[in-house]
């Protein structure tokens, strides 16, 4: 599952990273992805659901739970792909 935002006028896509960690059901990798080809812009951040439910929920549905201001938030919060291991640190 996709879901979108717009800050400043530009649009991200954001989705599961399907990296897993350690955390395994606790949490996962979110990517936040600006255009396409080689002038994209590729952002990362872990995500942990709160909640009793959130070790039975999908990826797709914990991220279809959240608000736009809490994909916001995350976004403000997540790392420059050349700085992240699930973007194999920017390699291209």
């Amino acid at each position: 599952m996709r879901r979108t935002i717009v800050v400043n006028g530009e649009t991200w896509e954001v989705y599961p990273s399907g990296r897993v960690t350690v955390y395994g059901k606790d949490e996962f990798g979110l990517v936040f992805q600006q255009g396409t080809g080689p002038e994209r812009k590729r952002r990362f951040t872990r995500y942990a659901p709160l909640g009793s439910r959130s070790r039975s929920r999908s990826r797709d549905a914990a991220l279809a739970e959240l608000s736009e201001r809490q994909r916001r938030e995350l976004l403000a919060a997540s790392q420059p792909a050349w700085t992240s291991p699930e973007a194999s640190y920017g390699a291209r």
